[in-house]
């Protein structure tokens, strides 16, 4: 009785959390599938893929993944980050059907990856690094969408990348756009900042999202603009596939092609998406927890699993691969999502759009979207981030400030991986330079002379003592002292042992002090973390 009644409340708990936070995840959800729509079919587009595997992608990420998911705001769906492999993996097995099936096998690998604890991998990435990435996505988000806000639209909507595939770069596509702008699209732009900045200040009028008062003004300005000198063409516009009827969108769909099983080119393929996407996935949820305003911590095992299904059904599908995506997880956050409803309901949106209202969705203007996106990338990117960064030190705003450049100049995988090896550099220092610290008291002509290890030394403090050893002067009594040690490295203590052998030759009198001829590497206690876990 005592358990039902246990039961029942926690099922009323659970109600009066989504009751509560519906008011902020239904809006966040509407902003969020306004953002992942247009990057759901440029995505696909780049991809060499059809329009609808990207929405597919989309949907499958919002209601599949984000209900297994632990993480209450990372948003999934096709990355930008993919594209290149994506597009190159399609060519080389030769058919659609068959990249499908490499898709699926990727999902059944990140769940085995998952199932083996594979996500803790995420929680090695310094926060140096991921406040970099997110300040460079921010940053390419910002540069990005400049040429969409001024109307001009030659590379695809989701494009991320610094080399752009029409054979222009980041830069040299603003400078195009600022040549060759549209007049309305600029009219729409501007007007949507405004609204997305100063909408929100007045409490009355804050109870209607400003993303969508965004998105209603683009449509109405559009039909204002149209059959005039200002009109919008066809590129600057959302795009999505319209379906007249039940049998068209059932046709839409493709199945994976198993004859294809022992293709080891498939196989290559699926580990490859599934290495790229779990680390894009790690990375991105890591990233969000940063900027989760309440601070929680999401289970990467869990995400890989969560990942890994979702691949699953994508590729039986028909869609992409998919993974945590930053951009569209950023703007949840940034539009007041609190629970992981948000993502799933923007996964509906997506559905529904598709099945009752495209011509509505096609006359939404690329120019509003790129004023949302342009406001979610300064969030990522502010001012204060960068103040907070340098007054952390150099070994914490050179991997900062490196990790962007990075990320700007190539892609996110790359870009964190430089920025990884400053950090390490970083690190490595510092951890060279506090091997021990020492204390010099004086009796008489007697110098005595404490040196107390550093409760980890391994073998890169072998060089930093030697160099301490080596210059204390004659007639001295040194005291070597490793009661704080729980680790010293085998190299380390032969230096040690070695010195106080031949300390005598110079009149040097060498006591070890709680040091052992020999130490085990530390490892956690794996009954104490299971007791916590349960």
């Amino acid at each position: 009785m005592q358990s039902g009644n246990s039961i029942f409340s926690r099922l009323e708990v659970k109600k009066y959390i989504l009751k509560k936070n519906l008011k902020r995840d239904l809006p966040s959800s509407i902003v969020v599938f306004l953002v992942a729509l247009p990057l759901c079919l440029g995505i696909a587009l780049a991809s060499g893929a059809p329009l609808f595997a990207g929405l597919i992608t989309g949907i499958v990420g919002g209601v599949v993944v984000a209900s297994l998911s632990g993480s209450q705001l990372s948003v999934s769906g096709p990355a930008a980050g993919l594209t290149a492999i994506v597009l190159g993996a399609i060519s080389q097995l030769g058919a659609y059907q068959t990249f499908l099936l490499a898709v699926v096998l990727a999902g059944v690998i990140q769940i085995i990856l998952g199932l083996l604890k594979g996500g803790t991998i995420g929680n090695y990435f310094p926060s140096s690094v991921i406040e970099g990435m997110l300040a460079a996505i921010g940053l390419t988000l910002i540069l990005k969408q400049l040429p969409h806000a001024l109307g001009v639209d030659s590379d695809f909507f989701g494009d991320e990348s610094f080399f752009q595939k029409d054979n222009e770069n980041t830069f040299s596509a603003i400078s195009g756009a600022l040549g060759h702008f549209s007049l309305a699209a600029i009219v729409i732009s501007v007007l949507s900042i405004l609204i997305l900045v100063f909408w929100p200040k007045f409490k009355k009028l804050s109870v209607v999202p400003a993303p969508l008062v965004v998105v209603v003004i683009g449509v109405v300005l559009t039909i204002v603009f149209h059959g005039g000198n200002y009109a919008l063409e066809a590129k600057q516009m959302v795009e999505i596939p319209v379906v007249n009827s039940w049998s068209e969108f059932t046709g839409l769909f493709a199945a994976p092609d198993f004859s294809q099983i022992t293709n080891g080119k498939v196989w290559v393929v699926a580990a490859t998406i599934a290495v790229v996407a779990s680390l894009e996935t790690l990375l991105s949820i890591e990233a969000v927890d940063k900027i989760d305003p309440i601070k929680r911590v999401s289970p990467t095992n869990r995400e890989l699993v969560a990942q890994g299904t979702g691949n699953m059904v994508s590729g039986l599908l028909g869609g992409l691969p998919l993974t945590s995506v930053i951009v569209r997880s950023s703007a949840n956050v940034n539009a007041g999502g609190r629970t992981k409803m948000s993502a799933i309901f923007h996964g509906v949106w997506l559905l529904l759009s598709l099945l009752f209202i495209p011509g509505i969705i096609n006359m939404i203007p690329l120019a509003c979207l790129a004023a949302i996106l342009l406001v979610t990338g300064y969030k990522l990117a502010r001012i204060e981030l960068f103040k907070h960064m340098y007054h952390k030190g150099w070994d914490q705003f050179v991997p900062f400030v490196i990790t962007i450049v990075a990320v700007l100049l190539t892609d996110l995988l790359k870009g964190v991986a430089i920025g990884m090896l400053f950090s390490i550099f970083y690190l490595l220092r510092t951890n060279m330079r506090n091997p021990y610290f020492y204390k010099i008291q004086e009796e008489g002509n007697k110098k005595n002379l404490r040196i107390k290890l550093a409760e980890e030394v391994s073998f890169l403090n072998k060089a930093a003592i030697q160099v301490v050893l080596n210059k204390i002067p004659k007639e001295t009594n040194v005291i070597i002292d490793g009661s704080n040690s729980r680790y010293i490295d085998p190299d380390v203590l032969e230096t040690i042992f070695n010195y106080k052998h031949n300390a005598y030759t110079k009149g040097i009198i060498v006591i070890l002090e709680n040091i052992k001829e020999q130490y085990t590497v530390p490892k956690l206690n794996n009954k104490i973390i299971e007791e916590i876990n349960n």
